[in-house]
C-alpha cells in the first residue's frame, strides 16, 4: 500500500468535508427547498436592511444580488464550508445557488454568517449568470459592519463591480488560511 502525501491527504479530506454537503437536487429531505430559501432569503433581507440601514441604497444601485443567508463553516488545519441561497433582480428571486469552500493553514474553529453579493454592474452580474461554477477573486469589495456602522456606497460601488456585505457572524474561528470559495447554481 502507498503512503499518502500531503497534498493527497489534504485533496482527501477536502473531498471528504464537501460531499457531506447537499446541493439539493434529488434530495428527498429538502421537500419544498425553494420556498424555505426564498424564506430565508427574505428574512436575511429584512434584518440586514434594519440593522445595516446603508445597504438599502446599495441594494437600489445593484443590478442584482446575490443572497446567502447562512453559511457554515468549519475547520481544524484544514476546513470546508457551505450554503445556499437566491440571486435576486429587481426584487424578484430569478435563480437559486450553493457556495462550497475548502481552505488549509493554521485555523481552528466553527462559524455561521450570512451575507449577500451586490453585482454592481450589467456586466458582473452577466458574468456571474454565464459561468459553469463562478469563483470569488480579488475583485470583489468585502465589507464587515458592525452595528451603527455606516457604509458609503458611492465610494464602495466606485471601486468594485462586486460588494460582499457580510454579517450576523456567530462562533469563532481563529488562525491563518489560504481559502477558495465557488459559486454554483442548484435547482432545489
Amino acid at each position: 500500500m502507498k503512503n499518502l502525501s500531503r497534498r493527497g491527504a489534504t485533496l482527501l479530506l477536502a473531498g471528504a468535508l464537501l460531499s457531506g454537503c447537499s446541493n439539493g437536487i434529488g434530495n428527498k429531505y429538502n421537500e419544498n427547498a425553494a420556498e424555505k430559501i426564498d424564506a430565508r432569503v427574505d428574512s436575511t433581507l429584512v434584518t440586514m436592511y434594519q440593522e445595516f440601514p446603508a445597504t438599502v441604497e446599495l441594494a437600489e444601485k445593484a443590478s442584482g444580488m446575490l443572497v446567502m443567508p447562512l453559511i457554515t463553516e468549519a475547520s481544524f488545519g484544514y476546513g470546508g464550508g457551505y450554503g445556499r441561497g437566491a440571486l435576486k433582480i429587481n426584487g424578484e428571486t430569478v435563480e437559486y445557488y450553493s457556495t462550497t469552500f475548502a481552505s488549509f493553514g493554521l485555523q481552528i474553529g466553527a462559524q455561521q454568517y450570512a451575507h449577500v453579493l451586490f453585482f454592481m454592474t450589467d456586466e458582473a452580474l452577466e458574468e456571474f449568470r454565464s459561468s459553469q461554477g463562478w469563483a470569488a477573486g480579488g475583485d470583489i469589495e468585502y465589507a464587515f459592519p458592525s452595528k451603527g456602522e455606516s457604509l458609503r456606497a458611492e465610494t464602495t460601488t466606485a471601486l468594485s463591480e462586486v460588494v460582499a456585505y457580510v454579517f450576523g457572524n456567530s462562533g469563532l474561528k481563529l488562525g491563518v488560511s489560504l481559502e477558495g470559495a465557488k459559486y454554483s447554481r442548484i435547482i432545489p
